[in-house]
């Protein structure tokens, strides 16, 4: 295998095909592909690299061209990571229904998010992405009905699939749909080179459109007008938006589809998990779906069947789902038995005994001139009356430096761990002036106009009863009056949950 790549782009696709060993019969052979082991963690990442070189190629894109696309999360970040690594902006609307992680992961690679209402579903963030695109001369990618789209699943995932069963055959490839690219890519080639698979495509069992008969309305183009009349909100995020693509439309019109399979919301939840717990693999909401369809199937199976589940994308972008209820941030009670099933390092252990008299410390050495010196320039310059003592990456200096930042109170930060005093232990020695001045030990510590105020929680706290903001004023500090932020909020968040 190849390990060394020119660049990201190199490492998408040649997923594996994993057997499971603890789920479904034990007489017929259950596989899952793993999308997640795309370098964004989802099977769109195909579909990404796919859509902008096929576009590059027909001169569709231009250089330095803005795109654009309407995303549930999985194919914004793929295209996040191509547009990145080849240099294009990227801007993705999408549902405000949708996973915030996925609004972070795409944001943190580079990307504008301009979310739509969630009552306007699927539909609604696909027409902002082609309004976005018509004002601003755009290229919108249209993934549900770019050809492109399906080209790379044809290219790229089904010799994968075809290759990893050449030997003993594929009985059966159970698949959703999402924007159609997938299963249409993938099940054009199965019909071709391996007649005797079984394409299943599943769908939520109370949003049914595929099954319907029901065609979609549609423009001559092939986008959508309105929401297919079946739709109704579930849980398979990626899954079946509020319209049967015409990817999808067009699988059912070559009758490449041997079975539709509705999948109730519960056993998505359940299998997902249980891949989880019971086999080790991380997985979305999509992927317990899909694997539903695949058990269904294995159960009616003959012995010795060879049955492919796709397994869409990775389980950390569901986090803030219903995925994760029940997962808690704190200690169960079973956790904090074991944790006191021994005597110490926990919460309700006492504390380490004091020293003995003759193991005490030595008084601190007196703080060096130069360093006193500094101290008391900082902390009197009237240009700049609010100081920050900090360390670059304490998480209690960052809930201040939070705090500054929402407040907009102008500061200067004396980072005494970064680069800048470290040379003598400036740094050190800085830190013995705030010691031997006020007693304390801990960092970060803050000073307005030369007098000080205290810690993180000090610092919260005047807020709070308004002495801060008196110093302020008192200093000539121009702060936003209008944020009443809790200040407390911006602590760390493992603090919140105990």
């Amino acid at each position: 295998m190849n390990n060394r790549f020119d660049n990201i782009l190199q490492t998408i696709g040649n997923t594996p095909i994993v057997r499971l060993n603890k789920i479904g019969p034990k007489d017929v052979n259950v596989y899952v592909k793993i999308e997640s082991f795309n370098p964004m963690g989802s099977v769109k990442d195909r579909l990404a690299l796919g859509v902008i070189e096929e576009a590059e190629e027909s001169g569709a894109l231009k250089p330095g061209q803005t795109v654009i696309e309407a995303t549930s999360g999985n194919t914004g970040i793929g295209l996040a990571m191509v547009c990145a690594q080849k240099g294009y902006p990227l801007v993705v609307t999408m549902a405000e229904s949708f996973s915030l992680e996925r609004r972070k992961m795409m944001r943190f690679l580079g990307a504008k998010v301009v979310l739509t209402p969630a009552a306007l579903k699927g539909s609604g963030m696909l027409a902002k992405a082609v309004e976005l695109a018509e004002k601003h001369d755009w290229f919108l990618v249209r993934q549900f009905e770019n050809e492109a789209n399906a080209n790379a699943h044809s290219r790229t995932t089904a010799p994968e699939i075809l290759a990893a069963f050449a030997d003993d055959g594929l009985d059966y490839w159970v698949t959703g749909f999402g924007t159609g690219g997938t299963l249409k890519g993938v099940s054009r080639v199965l019909k071709k080179e391996s007649p005797g698979t079984k394409v299943i495509v599943c769908e939520p069992d109370n949003s049914a459109m595929l099954g319907s008969g029901i065609t979609q309305a549609r423009e001559a183009d092939g986008s959508i007008t309105e929401s297919h009349p079946l739709f109704r909100p579930h849980l398979m995020q990626g899954w079946s938006p509020d319209f049967i693509p015409k990817l999808a439309e067009d699988v059912v019109a070559a009758e490449l589809i041997d079975e539709i399979l509705p999948i109730a919301g519960d056993d998505a939840l359940r299998l997902s998990k249980s891949l989880a717990r019971d086999e080790g693999i991380f997985v979305g909401v999509s992927a317990g779906a899909t694997l539903a369809g695949a058990l269904a199937v294995a159960e009616k199976a003959e012995p010795g069947s060879n049955v492919l589940c796709m397994l869409p994308d990775t389980g950390e972008r569901y986090l803030s789902t219903p995925l994760f209820d029940g997962i808690i941030d704190d200690m169960s009670e079973e956790e904090v038995a074991i944790s006191q099933s021994t005597p110490n390092y926990h919460f309700a252990s006492a504390p380490p005994p004091a020293p003995a008299d003759d193991e005490t410390e030595e008084p601190a050495a007196e703080a060096p001139t130069d360093a006193v010196e500094f101290f008391d320039e900082v902390t009197g310059n009237a240009e700049e009356p609010v100081v920050l003592f900090a360390l670059e990456w304490c998480e209690f200096c960052w809930s201040v430096r939070k705090m500054f930042a929402e407040y907009e109170i102008p500061y200067r930060a004396v980072d005494l761990d970064s680069v800048a005093y470290q040379d003598g232990n400036k740094g050190g020695n800085i830190r013995k002036v705030i010691e031997q001045r006020t007693g304390l030990k801990t960092i970060p510590q803050v000073y307005v106009g030369g007098k000080h105020v205290g810690g993180a929680s000090e610092t919260f706290d005047g807020v709070k009863d308004g002495s801060f903001q008196k110093m302020l004023e008192e200093n000539s500090v121009n702060w936003n009056k209008d944020v009443d932020t809790e200040p407390y909020s911006f602590l760390p968040g493992w603090l919140h949950t105990r």
